[in-house]
């Protein structure tokens, strides 16, 4: 029971630091939103007692802790900008960027996300992709006009995400590059088109989630276990559906932002970083492609147990996941 309430507090908490940052109007009270974000989230962290837990967790703070000091400082130069030249006004904006990419762990500094989440539980993992990118995310939405400087956290992210998740066989690092290659695609909204940002992370959060409630379902964390994994086959449809979702294949749902970003980049005549960008994304559908074909073309044995365990959620599911391509192919009449 009491671990139950401190899960709850700390939950209760994590939700309201990130409403604190989205309703600030000032950067000081967006800095405290997102430093209590990050003392809730740690003891979220923290909740399994062995070595890979309290390593994770003291990796993520040093990381976090090093973003928050350098956001602080660029927020208390802030002042001196509007008395200085343009160079300090650029070194403040610089900071600030680099701070955002340091806690969203964005290429260049992505190297601790998939380190992380290897030694997380799927639940936390979904949390930190999705969840704990909010706050950063409206940070930098405030601060980030059209930008040069930006497009090469951009097109690296989703470079790195591509190249790094090629030859991994976990498959929380593999959600985890996969997770850095689609903070690349929104800030490429939100750079452009400042509104597109919160449709593309609303439709990657709800893509995220279904497909890591099945892997957590049935405990699955690295690639061989997909062979060896007795699914019925509501549970290959899903994991068909989700996989090419999310690697942004048409008409399933996931294609739909990449689409919005493409046109956006085309309209702004920025035609050679959207081709690199779209030629990683390949590369990101492939082994999400590698990773359903391992479980797709083996047969296995269906028993009737099988079939009716959780067989409600697993309809709703794939209810979900048929509907949402519908919703894409309507999207462009």
């Amino acid at each position: 029971m009491i671990k139950n309430t401190s899960k709850m507090l700390f939950l209760i908490m994590l939700v309201m630091s990130t409403m604190i940052v989205i309703s600030s109007n000032n950067w000081m009270s967006m800095w405290m939103g997102m430093e209590m974000n990050l003392m809730s989230f740690i003891p979220m962290m923290s909740k399994y007692k062995n070595n890979f837990s309290s390593e994770a967790c003291m990796m993520y703070f040093l990381v976090q802790t090093l973003g928050s000091i350098m956001l602080l400082m660029s927020i208390l130069l802030c002042p001196m900008v509007m008395m200085s030249p343009i160079m300090i006004s650029d070194m403040v904006i610089t900071t600030m960027m680099i701070s955002i990419l340091i806690k969203m762990g964005m290429s260049p500094f992505h190297m601790w996300v998939p380190e992380i989440m290897e030694k997380m539980s799927w639940m936390n993992c979904l949390l930190l992709m999705t969840w704990q990118k909010t706050a950063p995310m409206i940070v930098m939405s405030n601060f980030l006009s059209f930008n040069s400087m930006i497009l090469m956290p951009i097109v690296l992210s989703t470079m790195m995400g591509a190249i790094g998740g090629l030859n991994q066989t976990s498959m929380r690092k593999i959600m985890a590059y996969s997770s850095i290659s689609h903070s690349g695609w929104m800030v490429a909204c939100m750079n452009y088109e400042h509104k597109m940002w919160m449709s593309y992370f609303i439709i990657y959060s709800m893509m995220t989630t279904m497909i890591t409630v099945l892997f957590n379902d049935n405990s699955i964390f690295y690639l061989n276990q997909m062979q060896m994994h007795n699914s019925t086959m509501f549970n290959k449809i899903n994991y068909t559906i989700m996989m090419m979702s999310m690697g942004g294949m048409p008409p399933f749902m996931g294609f739909l932002p990449k689409w919005m970003v493409i046109q956006t980049m085309i309209s702004s005549n920025l035609y050679f970083p959207i081709m690199l960008m779209m030629m990683f994304s390949l590369v990101t559908l492939f082994y999400y492609m590698r990773m359903m074909t391992t479980m797709i073309m083996i047969n296995t044995d269906t028993n009737k147990w099988m079939l009716n365990e959780s067989k409600k959620k697993n309809m709703i599911m794939l209810m979900m996941n048929l509907s949402l391509p519908m919703a894409t192919i309507f999207s462009f009449f």
